[in-house]
């Protein structure tokens, strides 16, 4: 466990919570919430992704430079707030209110409220094609450095807002956009050779791994892909 030590002597030092933690911060959540599954399918790669992988902390949130998280997947987001909670973008004092009437931690993340959230998420489909814009944004603005991370559910790829965003992508050569699909077989509607060989056709650069696999999470989001998108598709347990 990593921890900071005072340089006052007397005092005992300060515990940084890691992810022997995620269990105890998730349970202080207790409001109605609807889609367990969909917040537990995603805590390893959230944990992953911002304990290894992102280049954003509660310092930088506003750093032109930063990495852009961007959570499509946003039903369920108790794995997402426990995630910030334990990385100090919030206090994990407000865990407890999740989903009460005067709470900023709602059943769907709102950018506006907490800090270090790109983006509101709301119906399924949305979050890649902002991700897409959000590439093209920074191309435009010839910030090259930050990259554009957008997590999102297998079941979003029947939406056709997705389908388009994965088609431009890969031509358009958006080499800074990364998507990591969670694949917990709750899509309606399947496809030939699965969600990595969608990807591929398109043009990006494909992992498919473990999603509770903190070690093959990590070298899928580290892998080379020059010059186009790449997709990490990261299987848990199916949906029940």
């Amino acid at each position: 466990m990593t921890t900071t030590t005072s340089r006052t002597s007397g005092t005992a030092p300060a515990r940084v919570p890691g992810h022997r933690d995620l269990n105890r911060l998730l349970a202080l959540m207790t409001g109605d919430e609807k889609h367990g599954p969909a917040a537990t399918s995603t805590l390893d790669t959230l944990w992953v992704l911002y304990d290894r992988v992102l280049r954003v902390t509660p310092a930088t949130v506003g750093a032109r430079d930063r990495d852009r998280f961007l959570l499509s997947k946003g039903h369920g987001p108790m794995a997402y707030y426990a995630v910030l909670a334990a990385k100090g973008f919030l206090d994990e004092e407000l865990l407890p209110g999740f989903g009460s009437y005067d709470s900023p931690l709602g059943h769907h993340p709102d950018g506006t409220l907490l800090p270090g959230v790109e983006i509101g998420s709301g119906s399924l489909g949305h979050g890649l094609p902002l991700a897409v814009g959000t590439a093209l944004g920074l191309r435009a603005q010839g910030l090259t450095d930050p990259r554009v991370w957008v997590l999102i559910g297998d079941a979003e790829l029947d939406e056709g807002s997705n389908h388009e965003a994965v088609a431009f992508a890969g031509p358009a050569g958006l080499g800074q956009l990364h998507t990591v699909v969670i694949d917990n077989a709750s899509a309606s509607h399947s496809r030939p050779g699965g969600i990595a060989a969608r990807f591929e056709a398109a043009g990006w650069s494909v992992r498919t791994v473990d999603g509770r696999d903190h070690e093959a999470l990590y070298e899928a989001f580290t892998a080379p892909h020059e010059g186009i998108p790449l997709a990490v598709v990261a299987r848990v347990e199916p949906k029940s």
